[in-house]
């Protein structure tokens, strides 16, 4: 097999693919058609931060198997475009996030300290001594956005010195923050206001980027920022700012919303802000243990054995999987469904399997659940890695078998939980092959879990069916199917639309100004 390595990784990596017996051909900084022209032949391809790997690179690379990241971030990288073309996408998680606690931790003492500063005066020959009055963490809070893997190893340490910790993360059960010490706040603001200093720990999604600004950091203030996560998260304009007005004693980053970061960057003006060119990961230690940990998983691919890390791609005993494989998707369907219908915090999820399909491993199938119900959350998860994540966000995950159906030859039953509350979604198949929904939320349905779907909780009474697909057919959304049902004459009553078109606000709007209308839920679904 050929590996291709399009940005330099640590010597160890390489020689392990080469010990196996494959080629390796490193070619860093290529980009374009080198790009594509050096991929054309590649049946491996290990990046990290400088490789954009696009459906171009899929497109050209006919013969990829698996696409490596020598990292934990990959935001580089086209999942769905790797998932389209059959290639695997795996990062080196654990490698390098012992390294970015670390610096999390030394940009912060730095920062409270004016170390760098101080010692560049005295490099210039100043003895600054009485300029500098640092700030102790001892008995200060800090207030953790983001409570994944850097996030937790940074808990750990701090709390070590004596501060207390405020956790917010809406994806983080309260019990997997009070074992780390933690307190689980719910609002942002109020986290930030609790807090002596703040370190950002969370990817760079559509709803991070920019999620701290001026307000934000009015809300710490006195207080000190640090973010060795992902540039584009903290607004850097506001923070230059809030650090020159005072409203901040200092900040520490160690990633820029672009990088390299640009000479004119307002954060080079403030002598309180410590900058560093993304050093979180470089370490010897880390860059070996994230080579060799990529390196591993290309070797799994190679060698059809499970890869451990691979964020798009399951795995299951071949033999197994004919029998399993539809069943796959209505697990997953399952899960989203039910997690879209809960919409508050996610801490449990169960899932029961009757009748012929209890004979069979159902890891595969759990894990797919577990991978529907997480997607609402946007958290990068298969069936290789569910358990680990959920294990990681303190989500209890349950299986339970029953040799008997009452209705179906087999059923897969999901039950998503809440603080509160808890929905259940069960599927199965019609003649062999035809995949249903039948029960949502303890009402009996009979829907097609494919593309546009639209959940709607009514008062049944009449004329609500009719005044729905009015306001559908205003909008040019088209019903495919439908199927309406209620448990009580008088009560509550579910309607699953299968549509033709998305479901837009403007739709969903309109429908909630009735007050007939309970909520409309828009899902997007992608089975066969």
């Amino acid at each position: 097999m050929k590996v291709v390595v399009t940005d330099p990784i640590a010597d160890a990596g390489l020689e392990l693919l080469r010990e196996a017996g494959h080629e390796v051909e490193t070619a860093y900084e290529v980009e374009g058609e080198a790009l594509l022209d050096t991929v054309a032949d590649a049946n491996a391809l290990i990046v990290r931060s400088g490789t954009d790997v696009n459906e171009a690179v899929f497109e050209a690379a006919p013969d990829l198997v698996i696409v490596g990241r020598a990292g934990i971030g990959v935001d580089n990288i086209d999942i769905d475009a790797a998932t389209d073309h059959g290639v695997i996408v795996a990062n080196a998680p654990q490698g390098n996030v012992r390294a970015a606690a670390e610096h999390t931790v030394a940009m912060l003492f730095a920062a409270a300290r004016s170390i760098p500063q101080a010692h560049a005066r005295l490099r210039d020959g100043e003895w600054a001594k009485g300029d500098y009055l640092g700030n102790e963490v001892n008995n200060k809070t800090l207030g953790i956005i983001g409570l994944g893997r850097v996030g937790q190893e940074v808990a750990k340490r701090l709390s070590s010195l004596g501060m207390d910790l405020a956790v917010y993360d809406p994806y983080i059960g309260e019990e997997r923050a009070e074992q780390l010490g933690a307190e689980l706040v719910e609002d942002l603001h109020d986290c930030i206001a609790m807090a002596d200093y703040v370190t950002v720990h969370t990817p760079l999604l559509p709803e991070t980027e920019g999620m701290i600004g001026e307000a934000e950091l009015a809300e710490l203030e006195g207080g000190y920022l640090v973010n060795c996560a992902r540039g584009g998260i903290v607004q850097e304009d506001a923070l230059a700012e809030a650090v020159g007005d005072g409203v901040l004693e200092g900040a520490a980053l160690d990633v820029f919303a672009e990088e390299p970061l640009p000479q004119d960057s307002p954060l080079l003006d403030q002598d309180d802000v410590i900058v560093t060119p993304h050093l979180g990961a470089s370490t010897e230690a880390a860059q070996e243990n994230v080579a060799t940990d990529t390196a591993e998983q290309v070797l799994a691919a190679f060698n059809d054995e499970p890869v451990v890390n691979a964020l798009n791609a399951p795995s299951v005993d071949r033999s197994a999987f004919p029998r399993i494989r539809p069943y796959i998707d209505i697990a997953e369907t399952a899960g989203k469904v039910g997690a879209e219908l809960l919409r508050g915090r996610l801490n449990a999820v169960e899932v029961t399997y009757e009748g012929d399909i209890a004979d069979e491993d159902v890891e595969l199938l759990t894990a797919s659940a577990q991978k529907g119900a997480f997607d609402p959350l946007e958290w990068r998860v298969n069936a290789v890695n569910a358990d680990r994540v959920a294990e990681e966000r303190g989500i209890e995950v349950t299986e339970s078998k029953r040799a008997q159906s009452d209705d179906f030859q087999s059923l897969v039953t999901v039950t998503v939980r809440g603080d509160e509350d808890e929905v259940s979604v069960s599927g199965t198949l019609f003649a062999g092959d035809d995949p249903r929904l039948v029960s949502i939320d303890g009402y009996r349905v009979d829907a097609i879990p494919h593309g546009h779907m639209m959940v709607a909780r009514n008062r049944d009474e009449p004329g609500v069916i009719g005044l729905i697909g009015s306001v559908l057919g205003d909008h040019d959304v088209n019903i495919a199917g439908m199927f309406n049902a209620r448990q009580t004459i008088g009560g509550q009553a579910l309607t699953v639309y299968n549509l033709d078109d998305p479901v837009t606000d403007a739709v969903r709007e309109k429908l909630l100004s009735d007050d007939r209308i309970v909520d409309i839920v828009a899902i997007e679904l992608n089975g066969d």
